[in-house]
């Protein structure tokens, strides 16, 4: 199984450390085919070694060959915001994963009012790889 891992770069890097622990779980149970994401050398001025252009078509057939995306969405970003629009467009099962333990951020009803994704707000990172599993064996 290809899960395609969606958080926060050029949006802010606040969240790396939190990307970098789910898809080492996530790499446990799949494929993770962007685990750049959670890469610490990453910053958030992006990838130095690609164009946008070559970046979007990258991540963009990335998007196409998952059979899952999993999201990080405490952090906005528009990027993330994007891919989850091209992954419900190409019928891709998706979880959005929601930090309700920050309380200076509010959910975005475009993602939890949205019945082809599937939610989960959390308060710590166990319940998160519960959730993943769970995920994972339902799309399997």
């Amino acid at each position: 199984m290809k899960v395609y891992f969606a958080g926060s770069i050029r949006g802010g890097r606040e969240d790396q450390q939190k990307y970098l622990v789910l898809i080492d779980f996530i790499s446990t149970k799949a494929e993770v085919l962007t685990e750049h994401v959670g890469d610490s050398c990453l910053e958030q001025i992006g990838e130095q070694d690609f164009s946008d252009k070559e970046i979007y078509q990258r991540d963009l057939e990335w998007l196409e060959s998952a059979d899952a995306v999993i999201a990080e969405v405490t952090n906005p970003s528009l990027g993330v915001g994007y891919e989850l629009g091209i992954a419900e467009k190409l019928g891709k099962p998706i979880l959005c994963l929601f930090d309700d333990a920050d309380d200076n951020r509010d959910l975005s009803a475009m993602i939890s009012g949205n019945q082809k994704i599937a939610t989960f707000r959390y308060t710590s990172l166990d319940k998160v790889k519960k959730e993943i599993i769970s995920f994972i064996h339902s799309v399997s």
